[in-house]
């Protein structure tokens, strides 16, 4: 099945003792395979309709709105692309397209990053 844009996988779903990790599908997710956190593994099961924060979430090495991106590591791949919500204290890898993206995908967030790339010179630059 995958995952697609907008899904949140929260591991207190079905693991309320855990750290809590919560991602968000930024782009990509057609390959998605699962995510290991705290020995658990999350599947499509652990999405959840909305962000919800809640008390007994531990952060981690994974800052919250750090994006894990599989394009960096494998630019053959579906694209799989997740933001850190919170939570993540356990967090061990994402399994997407038979690669595992650990801390090593981390890719620091840029606002408007993609859009500035993708935009082209409408005309001469300078002042009106």
């Amino acid at each position: 099945m995958g995952l697609k844009k907008g899904d949140i996988i929260d591991e207190h779903k079905r693991h309320p003792e855990s750290c809590g990790l919560m991602i968000k599908v930024m782009a990509g997710g057609a390959g998605f395979e699962k995510v290991v956190c705290c020995g658990h593994e999350l599947t499509e099961e652990d999405v959840t309709p909305a962000f919800t924060r809640g008390r007994g979430r531990k952060r981690g090495t994974l800052p919250p709105a750090i994006l894990l991106d599989e394009k960096k590591l494998y630019p053959d791949s579906c694209g799989l692309r997740v933001m850190i919500m919170d939570g993540g204290e356990g967090f061990q890898e994402i399994r997407c397209c038979g690669h595992s993206l650990k801390l090593n995908a981390m890719r620091e967030f840029k606002y408007g990053e993609e859009q500035r790339g993708a935009m082209p010179e409408t005309g001469p630059a300078g002042h009106a």
